[in-house]
């Protein structure tokens, strides 16, 4: 694997994302992440997993660079693996606990949202679905996410202004679970999600799935009408132009 890492103790996988500076999700990490997930899934020695990042960056989010340049048929074909992935790690069964040691916007926020537990660094990093002020519409199943953890209204108000969160803001609102030092965010993690591997293990991975039912319906739901409006807005002038301005300010840094 070229863009994660991944080490097993005590039955526990920690899976760390492991591309260039910021940790970018592009067509192969999200491969990747996708195909270790489903043979954790599958893996009956592995117990739960926690998710997480290098420093400064859990995860910026899509790779609009490549994003940017792909053609229309590589365009729909990233989007559907994404939503995809996104369907899968909403119904992971096992427990999952993310430990958001930087940076977390748009779908590096994703990743953490379909997490049982959210423990961010204490800092100056940023968390939350920022995609409207890009340009990109958020497919209903994104919202729904969104939503399943900080409320409907919390949901709408911030998807729609593009809110990043600081991690102090993120607790208050319940996007986050826990704030903690850098240096202890792992310890934290594992002590955290070793209290739901102790559990009766189909106990507890029933009940997840009992209370995620209509979350993970509305991710596992056929979304190609939504998937054409959004791409359909992606293509258009305006948020290319916006798309290009980013771009080239990432590219000056």
């Amino acid at each position: 694997m070229n863009t994660i890492k991944v080490t097993i103790k005590d039955h526990l996988a920690l899976i760390t994302l492991d591309r260039g500076r910021s940790n970018a999700l592009n067509r192969e990490m999200i491969s990747e992440l996708n195909d270790m997930m489903n043979s954790i899934s599958s893996d009956p020695n592995i117990a739960g997993v926690i998710i997480t990042g290098k420093e400064g960056f859990f995860s910026a989010g899509l790779d609009l660079i490549e994003l940017y340049g792909y053609s229309e048929e590589e365009a729909e074909s990233f989007w559907h693996l994404f939503l995809d992935f996104t369907a899968n790690i909403t119904a992971f069964r096992k427990p999952l606990v993310a430990a958001i040691n930087g940076h977390s916007p748009a779908g590096g926020c994703v990743i953490a949202l379909a997490c049982d537990y959210r423990i961010m660094a204490e800092g100056k990093a940023i968390i939350g679905l920022n995609e409207v002020p890009v340009g990109i519409i958020v497919p209903g199943s994104i919202f729904s996410l969104y939503s399943f953890w900080i409320g409907t209204a919390h949901a709408t108000r911030s998807l729609l202004e593009g809110k990043l969160f600081s991690p102090e803001e993120a607790l208050k609102i319940g996007l986050v679970d826990e704030l903690i030092n850098p240096e202890s965010i792992l310890t934290a993690a594992e002590r955290k999600i070793r209290k739901y591997m102790a559990m009766e293990r189909n106990t507890w991975e029933q009940s997840k799935l009992n209370i995620r039912k209509d979350l993970i319906a509305a991710t596992r739901a056929n979304q190609t009408e939504a998937l054409a409006v959004m791409l359909k807005q992606w293509w258009a002038p305006t948020t290319r132009n916006i798309l290009k301005t980013i771009i080239d300010n990432l590219q000056k840094k």
